[in-house]
């Protein structure tokens, strides 16, 4: 069977490389552009190490890219983390289409954060989904899905290394070889019981500390650690990674209780936050041990105001 992968950074080259290592025919591997300044795309550059044609269209709106993937001949495409619209042509230009990864259980969490907000609201449980994309936005029919539980503690970077990229490298692959055997499922998705959102940014990443202790740690634990939760002191911008819930803090919304070696205290509309990693404004991550004086985090200053 004649494979396309089409993919980028870890989780694209994770693909391709479980893809050869079980020497499967992969004729072709589409990425994204290069960007100035940045390091080559892991998946191009396995590619190249392997002697396979690489091609990275901006677009693949236009006649040439449509050309250009019917000029493979191939029987799948692959989809490993790709961010650019790809049009029904496109598609459907491999003798058996194209599936493609998801981070959620789809129809839930359709859309570019769909690892972060689940951990903001609070949910226990997500998972995967390979699908049959279409035109629309992660709507596809579904082809397989995986779920898995969200630890109370567990970070964005948790749930997705530790969790859903190695479960779905796996999906991946057991889904090409259903797709060889000619038993692949297309269960259509119940929109009407999904939800769609944007990306989790930097306006869904602020903590507002009028919010109960419970509420602002999911959005620390979802911003963890991209984008990174935030909040301000003395008007500069400060980013908060690890933390924990501690609900014997007490004080006004925002208030900075306690500064010891093992954490910040901050009070929140009940109970409060323990700030135990962060990165105040021009500096990189640093341990609460390693603040100074110049951060102006101190017991008494109020956050956020």
């Amino acid at each position: 069977m004649k494979i396309l992968v089409h993919g980028q950074q870890a989780f694209g080259k994770a693909v391709l490389e479980r893809l050869l290592e079980n020497g499967e025919n992969v004729v072709g591997v589409f990425t994204a552009p290069d960007k100035e300044g940045r390091p080559i795309d892991p998946v191009k550059e396995l590619a190249l190490e392997h002697g396979l044609p690489v091609h990275q269209p901006a677009s693949w709106k236009t006649p040439e890219a449509l050309e250009l993937i019917k000029s493979f001949d191939a029987d799948v495409c692959m989809m490993a983390y790709v961010l650019l619209f790809v049009p029904d042509a496109v598609l459907n230009a491999p003798r058996l289409g194209s599936f493609q990864y998801h981070p959620s259980l789809l129809p839930d969490h359709r859309g570019p954060s769909s690892i972060n907000w689940p951990i903001a609201m609070g949910k226990t449980k997500t998972g995967l989904s390979i699908f049959w994309p279409d035109d629309g936005l992660d709507e596809g029919p579904i082809l397989m899905q995986k779920e898995c539980d969200i630890g109370p503690d567990e970070s964005l970077g948790d749930v997705y290394f530790k969790k859903l990229f190695p479960m779905g490298v796996d999906a991946m692959i057991e889904s090409l070889d259903l797709v060889k055997a000619g038993t692949a499922p297309k269960t259509v998705q119940d929109l009407s019981t999904g939800s769609y959102e944007s990306w989790f940014g930097k306006k869904d990443a602020e903590i507002d500390w009028n919010k109960p202790a419970s509420d602002i740690y999911n959005i620390i634990r979802a911003g963890n650690p991209q984008p990174g939760a935030w909040t301000s002191v003395n008007g500069a911008e400060v980013k908060i990674f690890d933390s924990a819930v501690d609900d014997t803090i007490n004080g006004k919304p925002g208030e900075v209780v306690n500064v010891t070696s093992n954490g910040v205290s901050v009070a929140a509309g009940s109970g409060g936050i323990l700030i135990q990693r962060l990165r105040p404004a021009g500096k990189k991550k640093i341990p609460v041990a390693e603040l100074t004086a110049e951060d102006g985090i101190e017991k008494g200053k109020i956050l956020g105001s």
